[in-house]
């Protein structure tokens, strides 16, 4: 009897400290004031307007040059974030007007947005998918989770009397701006790959952290409005069943498809990483291609041909790997003369080459790593003027006949012409004496 009181005292303790730890509603701001705050931030005009547009072009220019400190500063200036928690917290509260001046504000905003990155990716120079907007034509997984707690952090912070730096991290967590310049960069391109994938995205971040918001907001047990017209507020209220049901629907359905989508390029990377690993033949392409019906493996290989049977033997594997009502298609030989991509052979074979040095080595001591070459971009460019690239790093060449090993400094270069074997020996004497080496191989790209 004393030990079952005591249990519960404990019990009594613990929650009432897990309470006063993680209760949301000290240092709660006034309702009123966040309705008018987020009320406020939904609406675009004026100020917020030029605004969006000045960072539309800024995180255009950042995508176009790769600037990732560009990006993170446009999506800092970024209102785009009221308009999504208006609609959220307009379904939490039943207020109908909140919710359709969100929602007509984030249309104008997203049309804006897309109409300003068309023009810029029109007039600009530079017209190569850099990486950074490249990670922006493809939703994964993480993009959801990222979306739907950085809602969460943004709402809660909102709802405080004392504000952080929560807000301009959630902005650049969730990333809604940089989707929109890709998809006018796919417009102006004419890649409506690009400009689905990213509309996608977009859609994706803007309606979890919709829904972020409005469990926030019923969580806070914010008064739903009323109204002295009962008939009028019955039909809000069906209106707003509605929309939650249209909302949550869809993004539960987009949530298990990337699940499942990253879930079945996990399982394809690891199958073809144990199956395809032979000796003499080198896979030096692959592609994983996903629709709910039919899902496929693409692979271009070199070397020795494999034989039907051995194919053969590699697909009925695929079971284990819970790649059921997967097409496996292997290009090779003949049908692969076509397709092969010979900088992808060339990254291929240095990546084996690396690993298998990597795991020849793994038993000798780390020695000193070797100091960086010095940074010749702009002399190269002063001397060099149609030099575009350049890559420099001291390798180790061993002969198989012989223990002795060769150490040489390697220079991967690309030009915007041929350059005559002359020139090309000019080019090396110049970086032979600059970097101050014995010896310099200049691979020209």
């Amino acid at each position: 009897m004393i030990k079952s009181f005591q249990e519960s005292r404990i019990w009594r303790a613990v929650r009432i400290t897990l309470q006063r730890r993680f209760n949301l509603h000290a240092d709660k701001a006034d309702e009123a004031t966040v309705i008018t705050s987020i009320t406020k931030s939904a609406e675009f005009r004026g100020v917020n307007l030029w605004t969006l547009i000045f960072a539309i072009f800024i995180a255009s220019i950042g995508l176009n040059v790769n600037s990732t400190a560009v990006i993170i500063g446009a999506m800092l200036i970024s209102p785009l974030m009221g308009p999504i928690m208006g609609i959220g917290l307009g379904i939490g509260i039943s207020d109908f007007d909140l919710l359709k001046k969100g929602s007509r504000n984030l249309l104008i905003a997203t049309m804006i947005s897309i109409t300003t990155s068309t023009v810029y990716f029109l007039i600009t120079p530079l017209h190569d998918a850099q990486s950074e907007l490249l990670a922006r034509t493809t939703p994964s997984v993480w993009d959801v989770f990222i979306a739907f707690l950085g809602g969460l952090a943004g709402m809660v912070a909102s709802t405080r009397r004392e504000k952080s730096n929560v807000i301009p991290g959630v902005a650049i967590a969730t990333a809604l701006m940089p989707p929109l310049c890709t998809a006018g960069y796919g417009l102006a391109n004419g890649n409506l790959l690009y400009f689905a994938g990213a509309l996608y995205l977009y859609f994706i971040n803007s309606i979890f952290i919709c829904l972020s918001t409005f469990l926030i907001v019923r969580f806070l047990r914010y008064r739903k409005r009323r109204f002295e017209d009962k008939k009028y507020e019955r039909k809000v209220s069906r209106y707003i069943l509605l929309i939650t049901i249209v909302t949550i629907v869809p993004s539960i359905y987009l949530a298990y498809r990337i699940v499942d989508k990253s879930i079945f390029e996990n399982n394809a990377r690891n199958f073809v990483r144990d199956a395809f690993n032979f000796n003499n033949t080198q896979v030096v392409n692959r592609s994983f291609v996903y629709h709910p019906q039919q899902k496929e493996i693409n692979l271009l290989l070199i070397g020795a041909e494999l034989a039907d049977t051995t194919i053969g033997r590699i697909r009925d594997g695929m079971a284990r790997y819970n790649l059921h009502h997967t097409q496996l298609v292997v290009r090779q030989g003949l049908n692969a003369k076509q397709e092969i991509d010979f900088s992808q052979i060339k990254a291929s074979i240095l990546e084996d080459v690396f690993r298998r040095d990597s795991s020849r080595q793994a038993h000798i001591p780390a020695a000193a790593p070797a100091p960086a070459p010095p940074d010749l971009t702009g002399e190269l460019k002063a001397l060099f003027p149609y030099c575009e690239y350049y890559a420099a790093s001291p390798m180790v060449f061993r002969r198989p006949d012989s223990s002795s090993t060769d150490t040489c400094m390697v220079v991967m270069a690309g030009f915007s012409r041929k350059i005559k074997p002359a020139e090309k020996m000019k080019v090396q004497q110049w970086l032979k004496s600059r970097l101050s080496v014995d010896s310099v191989r200049l691979v020209i790209q």
